[in-house]
């Protein structure tokens, strides 16, 4: 069992940004993959970006150049910098973790809301 716990989230004008953390508890092993995801009203839960334990990243291409995901392997904890945010990226956000070596290792964070408006 894994835990997620997040925070960041907020309301934030246009061209603003935001921090996001998700540290991970319980039981975890070395190799694994952390991300974030997003949904907005209506639509499908769709990849923001990803990190796996030897360091590389996937980004949605809607955030490429604005957001960076990172990761802290001590603390079990990834980030998620949101720069030069837009309405567009309003969602619920949730953490992701997934180890590959586990059956049924996927696990989400309850969800963190982020509003971009003006």
């Amino acid at each position: 069992q894994v835990q997620l716990v997040e925070s960041g989230g907020g309301l934030v004008q246009p061209g603003g940004s935001l921090r996001l953390s998700c540290a991970a508890s319980g039981s975890i092993f070395s190799i694994y993959v952390m991300g974030w995801y997003r949904q907005a009203p209506g639509k499908q839960r769709a990849l923001v970006a990803a990190i796996n334990s030897g360091g590389s990243t996937d980004y949605a291409d809607s955030v490429k150049g604005r957001f960076t995901i990172s990761r802290d392997n001590a603390k079990n904890t990834v980030y998620l910098q949101m720069n030069s945010l837009k309405p567009e990226d309003t969602a619920v956000y949730y953490c992701h973790f997934f180890d590959p070596l586990r059956v049924g290792g996927t696990y989400w964070g309850q969800g963190t809301q982020v509003t971009v408006s003006s």
